[in-house]
């Protein structure tokens, strides 16, 4: 590699970065943050998740996503409920609200996705997605659904 190419990590960085602007765009229009739209999304998938579990698994600060949660819950999306055996635990469940609300904001995550990705065929789309899910569960497994 010549000193004019750029590393692949630091190109997929800079997609990251440019996604995470446009996806924070979009989802003020729902009056959510990225990382508040994490937590849903965490909170949907498996239900009762820390949200220390939710912050690890999203790559960002537990008292980010504490924030994130906080706001989610002042708001009526999310509950939060004692751990059946850890006191000092509190697991995340949606309520319908958030429930309804995270499908809408997927549905925004879904077009800033398919935008993003319009300059690619869908072969490459799935080639894309592999290799990004390989590269993902090598380096972050946690941040997979757990289908994934």
């Amino acid at each position: 590699m010549n000193e004019q190419t750029p590393y692949t990590g630091y190109l997929a960085w800079q997609f990251s970065q440019a996604m995470g602007s446009r996806l924070e765009k979009e989802l003020r229009t729902l009056d959510l943050t990225l990382a508040q739209h994490r937590a849903l999304q965490h909170a949907l998938q498996r239900p009762g998740v820390s949200s220390a579990d939710s912050a690890r698994r999203a790559g960002i600060t537990a008292q980010s996503m504490g924030a994130a949660v906080t706001g989610l819950v002042e708001r009526g999306m999310m509950e939060r409920r004692p751990h059946p055996t850890n006191r000092r635990v509190l697991c995340l469940y949606l309520t319908e609200d958030g429930r309804r609300l995270s499908e809408r904001a997927q549905a925004v995550v879904g077009r800033v996705n398919d935008a993003a990705l319009a300059v690619l065929s869908p072969a490459e789309r799935a080639t894309a997605h592999d290799l990004l899910s390989r590269l993902v569960a090598h380096l972050n497994p946690d941040a997979l659904p757990p289908s994934a």
